[in-house]
This record gives structure tokens, sequence and C-alpha cells, in this order.
């Protein structure tokens, strides 16, 4: 166990030993330790290294109390955008939502969060979106990288503008590498590591602005109930969990969705949707597939301007389901089903 009389540049020693060599030991308060010492610059590459390494195949890095941990330690690293602020407060922006993935699922489908979170946006003023995100790591397109491309500055978005573009727009795109800057520590060994492990699931964890209602797409429906246990730990309620039957982390256009549902009171409940569910017919997801930067470029123009071409027909329903589902999640509409339509009537009108 880790010792209290230990220096700073120790700790990540011990928290290393208890993980390797009595991982029955390891718990959130050693995972919290471990990763405090890596955002303070105090670890090495090797011990990074072997930090992810071991999280990875040990059982206990992956449950639910140390995946929390890690993100509460993200969050205390963070830069927080300030809502409050003197022209107007928190509560005068409305409901706050986001809807984001893991990626890592390898199936590089077109930008459907993305699009998404521009559509839920678009639809009515009772809503803001804060949609957290990076560049494309798995697969072709990131959404950072889909946004520049259409024309945003992304790095020009200080936190302290954050809550007036919210205001003005309904919509800010939060980019990792500005609202976490101490992530940079990792980045290198991860990339090099080239296997998945706790880390890949952190991002939806950890939007700076923490939303009101969410949906958080996993690569795996293994991971479903972890990522929603620990999004109760972080005090998050109202939010829904998903993964496609494919293990795609999104609502599947091809057929069945798995669900961890977060009720108002913490309480989790699984159930499965289908397309059908929404009044949309299914697809193969290879009809929605991503392509290369400048093209889905020209396909959001297109699905965002209505002046769609057949082959865009799959993407646009892929984009019902999941704008469709947040508008539920979010208690816009009633119903699933409700939700797509006010998807398609908002696409439709160009807005």
């Amino acid at each position: 166990m880790l010792q209290s009389d230990n220096t700073s540049t120790d700790i990540i020693k011990d928290v290393l030993k208890a993980l390797v060599l009595d991982s029955d030991e390891f718990d959130s308060t050693l995972a919290a330790k471990g990763m405090s010492a890596i955002m303070r610059g105090e670890a090495t590459d090797a011990q990074i290294g072997g930090f992810l390494t071991a999280l990875k195949l040990s059982g206990g890095g992956w449950s639910p109390d140390v995946v929390a941990a890690l993100a509460k330690e993200s969050y205390r690293n963070a830069l927080i955008p300030p809502l409050d602020t003197p022209q107007r407060l928190r509560k005068d922006l409305g409901m706050i939502v986001d809807i984001v993935g893991t990626g890592g699922d390898g199936w590089s489908t077109f930008n459907i969060s993305t699009t998404s979170a521009l559509v839920v946006a678009s639809a009515t003023e009772t809503i803001k979106v804060a949609k957290y995100g990076s560049r494309a790591s798995s697969s072709n397109c990131g959404s950072a990288d889909l946004l520049e491309a259409m024309g945003c500055d992304l790095a020009a978005v200080r936190p302290e503008d954050v809550a007036d573009i919210l205001h003005s727009s309904k919509f800010c795109f939060l980019f990792a590498n500005t609202y976490h800057p101490r992530m940079r520590y990792l980045s290198n060994t991860r990339r090099e590591l080239g296997f998945p492990t706790p880390f890949n699931i952190l991002g939806p964890l950890t939007n700076p602005i923490a939303p009101d209602r969410a949906v958080v797409g996993v690569y795996s429906k293994s991971l479903g109930r972890t990522m929603a246990e620990a999004l109760v730990l972080l005090g998050r309620r109202n939010y829904a969990v998903v993964c496609g039957d494919e293990d795609l982390d999104e609502i599947s256009i091809a057929g069945k969705t798995h669900v961890w549902h977060i009720q108002a009171d913490g309480e989790i409940t699984e159930y499965s949707i289908h397309p059908d569910d929404f009044g949309v017919p299914s697809h193969p997801l290879s009809a929605a597939a991503g392509s290369t930067l400048e093209e889905n470029k020209e396909t959001l123009k297109r699905l965002l301007s209505n002046r769609l071409e057949k082959r865009d027909i799959p993407v646009r329903d892929f984009v019902l389901i999941n704008a469709g589902f947040l508008f539920y999640v979010s208690g816009v509409v009633a119903s699933m089903k409700e939700g797509a339509e006010l998807a398609r009537t908002t696409l439709e009108s160009g807005k």
C-alpha cells in the first residue's frame, strides 16, 4: 500500500507496485494518486507505460470506481469554462447536453454524433449543445477535423468564451486539447502502446462543462455497465450509455442497440432499441461509412442544407435516430419516434 511519508516523485512507483504486485489492494484512491502524479508531470514515459499497461491487464483497472477516479483527477487538472458570468448565470443558458462516443469501434462511420449535435442545437431554444471532442485517432475524420474543415477556428475558443457562444449560437465545440492540456503527458505513450486502456473511455466522462444530459457511446457492449456506473459515481443523471449490437459507439442504423439509461434517481435501466422505434428504416453500416475529410465535409454540407443525394439517405437516417434519441433523453419529446421526427423537420428546414 502507498505510504503517506513518500515524496511526490515516489508516489507513482508505489502505485505501480500495488497495481502490479498486489492488484487486489489497488483501488480508486491509488488510481487517483497515480493519475495525479502523471498530471503533474512527475512520471517518466516508462512509468506511464507501466501504469497504462497494468490498468489494461488488471480487472480492477476497468472497475467503475477506478474509471470514475481517473475522470475526477482529470477534471481537477482541467480548464473549466466559467458559465456564471457578469452577463448571465448558468441557469440562464437552459439545459446543456452532449452526444459523444469513445471512438475505437473500428467501423469508421460518418461523423454521426457531430452532425446530430448540430441538428439538436438548431431545433429548439430550450437546450444548448456543448460538444466535447478531439481529432481523429482511430477513424478517418474526427469531430475536430470536420469542424475545422468547415471553417471553425477551434483553438481560438477560450474557456471564458464558452458561455457567450452557447448563449448566442446554442452550440459550442469544446476541443479536448484546450480543456485538458495536462493529458499531453500521456499522449505519446498511449499512441506508442497501440492498445486500448481504461483511458480510452475517459473522454465522454470528462466534458469540462459536465452537461445536464447526454448520450454516451461505448465501443464494446462489455463496457456499457461500467460506463454507466462510472457516470453515476460522477453525479451524472438522465444520461444514456449506448452501444450498437455490432460494438458500435453510437445508436446503430443497422439493427439493435443496447442502452444503459441512468434515471433521475441514479438507477440504471437496461433495454434495447431499434431503428423501428424511431420510425426509420434500417440500413447496413457500410452504407453510412465515413470517407476522406473533404468528402465528409461535403456530405455534412448537403445534410445541413437539405440538398441530399441518394447516397446520403442512410447517413441522414443514421443522424435522425441519434439526434432523436438525444431529444428523447433530454426530455424535449415524449417518444423516440417524436425525436426522430423533430430531427427530420429540423434538417428539412435547412436551418
